[in-house]
C-alpha cells in the first residue's frame, strides 16, 4: 500500500490518538467496573444496616414490655402492644434474611423467628392474666433467647464488616493492577509506534541525507532507490537526475582537464626550457621532458610527492620554499644542479677533507686549499637562473607555482 507522506503522517496521528481513546475507554471501563461493585457492597451494607437498626430497637421494645409484664399485671393493652411488636419484629427479620446467602445468618435469624413465634403463642393464651402460672416464666426466657441470639447475630454482622472492608480493598487492588497492567501495555505499544513510524517516516529523508553526503565526497555513482510513489518518490527521481547531470558534468570536466593536461605538456615541451610546476604543499605536480632528461628520473619518483622527500636539488627546493612562503614571484634565482654520480663522490670528498681538517687543528691553509679542490671537482649538468611565478587560487592553499628555468638572466 503506497501511502503520501501526508496521509502517513495523518495515519500516524490516527493511530495515537486511537491509543489514546482506546487508553481512556479500558480506565473507564475499570473505574466503572469498581464504582459499580463498592455500590452494590455499600448499598446492601446500608440496608442491612437500616434494617438491623430497626430490628434492634423492636427487639429493645420487646424486652422493655416482656420487663412490664413481668413486673405489673398485664393488661390487654400490653399484650396487644408487645404483639404487635412481635409482628413487626418478624416482618424486619424476614427482611433481613432476603439479604443473606451464608447458612450461619440464616440459622440464627431462623432461631429468633421461631422464639418470636413461640412468643407470640404464649401472649395469647388468655391463661397469661393469671400471674401464678408457668407462661410468666416462659415470656422471659423466650425474650432472654432473642436478646442472645441478636448478640449473636451482632458478631458475625461485626466479622462480616471486617470482611467487606477486606473485600472493598481487594477490589479497589485488582482495580488498580488492571489498569497498571493496562497503562504498562499501552506505555509499550506507544514506544513500539514511537520507534517504528518515525523509522518509516524518517528512512527516505535518511537515504537522501546519506547520498548528498556521496555527493559532497565526489562520489557520482550513488544513487536513491526509493519505491512508492509520493512526496518523497518526487524528491528521490528528482535528485537522481540531479546526480546523474552531476556525473555526466564531471565526466566532461575530467575530459576537459586531460585535454588542457595535454596542452600544457605539449606547450611546456615547445619551449625548450626545464619546467616544473608545484602545489602550495611543496608536492611536484608536473615536470617537462627537459627536466626529466636533465634530473634522470621518472614521473613515479617524483610526481604527487612532496620534494623534501623525493631526489629533488636543494637548489630548485629552497627557490620553491622562498615563493611558497612570499607567495609571489621570485626571479632569476641561481640554479645549480651536480651530475648525480659526481654529487655523491664530492660530498665524500668534502666529508673526507672536513676529518682532515678536524684532525689537524690550526692547519687553516690547508683546510682553504682542500675546500677549492673539492669544489673544482663537482661537476654540473646544468647551471642557470630559475625564475617561479605563482598561480593564485580562491585561497592560499589552491595555489600553484610555476618554475621555468634558463641559462641568461631574464629581464624583468
Amino acid at each position: 500500500m503506497n501511502l503520501s507522506l501526508r496521509n502517513r503522517v495523518a495515519t500516524s496521528f490516527s493511530l495515537a490518538a486511537a491509543v489514546v481513546i482506546l487508553l481512556a475507554f479500558i480506565v473507564f471501563y475499570h473505574l466503572n467496573n469498581l464504582n459499580k461493585e463498592i455500590e452494590s457492597i455499600t448499598d446492601r451494607s446500608n440496608k442491612v444496616t437500616l434494617i438491623t437498626d430497626e430490628v434492634r430497637i423492636s427487639a429493645v421494645q420487646i424486652l422493655k414490655n416482656q420487663r412490664r409484664i413481668l413486673t405489673k399485671k398485664p393488661t390487654p393493652e400490653m399484650v396487644e402492644r408487645i404483639l404487635n411488636l412481635c409482628e413487626s419484629f418478624t416482618s424486619q427479620l424476614q427482611r433481613l434474611d432476603a439479604h443473606y446467602d451464608e447458612p450461619e445468618v440464616k440459622k440464627i435469624i431462623g432461631q429468633m423467628l421461631s422464639y418470636t413465634d413461640s412468643l407470640k403463642v404464649i401472649l395469647s393464651k388468655a391463661s397469661l392474666f393469671h400471674r401464678n402460672n408457668i407462661g410468666m416464666t416462659s415470656i422471659g426466657e423466650l425474650a432472654d433467647k432473642i436478646l442472645d441470639a441478636f448478640s449473636e447475630f451482632q458478631d458475625i454482622q461485626y466479622y462480616q464488616n471486617v470482611e467487606r472492608e477486606e473485600k472493598i480493598k481487594s477490589i479497589i487492588n485488582e482495580t488498580k493492577r488492571k489498569m497498571m497492567i493496562t497503562l504498562i501495555i499501552a506505555f509499550l505499544w506507544t514506544i513500539i509506534l514511537g520507534l517504528v513510524i518515525p523509522g518509516k517516516i524518517a528512512l527516505p529523508f535518511k537515504k537522501i541525507k546519506d547520498a548528498i553526503r556521496e555527493l559532497q565526497d565526489c562520489n557520482f555513482d550513488v544513487s536513491i532507490y526509493y519505491s512508492q510513489d509520493d512526496e518523497i518518490g518526487e524528491i528521490a527521481q528528482e535528485m537522481n537526475k540531479m546526480i546523474h547531470s552531476f556525473k555526466k558534468f564531471e565526466e566532461l570536466r575530467a575530459d576537459k582537464i586531460v585535454v588542457e593536461n595535454r596542452k600544457f605538456d605539449v606547450l611546456a615541451n615547445m619551449v625548450k626550457r626545464p619546467v616544473l610546476l608545484a602545489n602550495a604543499k611543496g608536492e611536484l605536480m608536473y615536470m617537462n621532458n627537459q627536466i626529466y632528461q636533465l634530473l634522470q628520473v621518472q614521473s613515479e619518483d617524483t610526481i604527487g610527492k612532496v620534494m623534501t622527500d623525493s631526489i629533488i636539488p636543494q637548489c630548485i627546493i629552497e627557490t620553491y620554499e622562498l615563493a611558497i612562503k612570499r607567495r609571489s614571484k621570485i626571479e632569476n634565482q641561481e640554479i645549480k644542479i651536480a651530475k648525480r654520480d659526481e654529487t655523491k663522490k664530492s660530498d665524500k670528498e668534502v666529508g673526507d677533507k672536513i676529518s682532515v681538517k678536524v684532525d689537524i687543528e690550526g692547519d687553516e691553509a690547508d683546510a682553504a686549499e682542500q675546500s677549492e679542490e673539492a669544489e673544482e671537482v663537482i661537476e654540473y649538468v646544468y647551471e642557470g637562473y630559475a625564475s617561479v611565478i605563482p598561480i593564485r587560487g580562491r585561497e592560499s592553499s589552491l595555489d600553484y607555482y610555476l618554475m621555468v628555468m634558463t641559462k641568461e638572466v631574464q629581464a624583468s
